[in-house]
């Protein structure tokens, strides 16, 4: 087990860059996305993306389900949300790279994502609530954004 250092700073480049998609899952790939599942856990995030651990790659671990008995761990390649439901609403979020700040959010209640999963296969998930806030806000660190720049001012 490989656990990875966690990037912090809401000015950190590596944060606010674009990850460029991931062509092949490759062995080093495939490495890497159980030490970025191993590093959420360890750190007891809900979900972590790939610049957070310093790799600018669209990938991202998703802690589903959290504290149910159908808790399950969804490691996604090229996430891409195509579908937003109509409602929104307002929750408390806070970030690995941004420790001790919490900040009220507005996400879609609904979104479905599409995704390859590490053997390569296409996937989609019809997520709602906070497996879709999860998502939405792993696939923001993909493009650069962290939740600060989503609070309404």
């Amino acid at each position: 087990m490989t656990i990875l250092k966690i990037q912090t700073g809401e000015k950190n480049p590596i944060l606010r860059k674009k990850s460029v998609e991931i062509v092949k899952v490759t062995g080093k790939i495939k490495k890497f996305l159980k030490d970025l599942k191993d590093t959420m856990l360890e750190s007891d995030g809900l979900g972590l993306a790939s610049p957070q651990v310093g790799e600018n790659i669209r990938a991202i671990a998703v802690n589903m389900n959290s504290g149910t008995a159908n808790r399950s761990v969804v490691l996604m390649i090229n996430p891409v949300i195509i579908w937003k439901g109509n409602d929104v609403y307002v929750a408390e979020e806070g970030c690995l790279s941004l420790p001790d700040l919490f900040k009220e959010v507005e996400r879609f209640k609904e979104i479905i994502v599409e995704y390859k999963d590490p053997a390569g296969e296409k996937r989609k998930l019809k997520l709602s609530m906070l497996n879709a806030r999860i998502v939405q806000h792993e696939v923001d660190h993909l493009d650069g954004i962290l939740f600060i720049d989503r609070v309404k001012k």
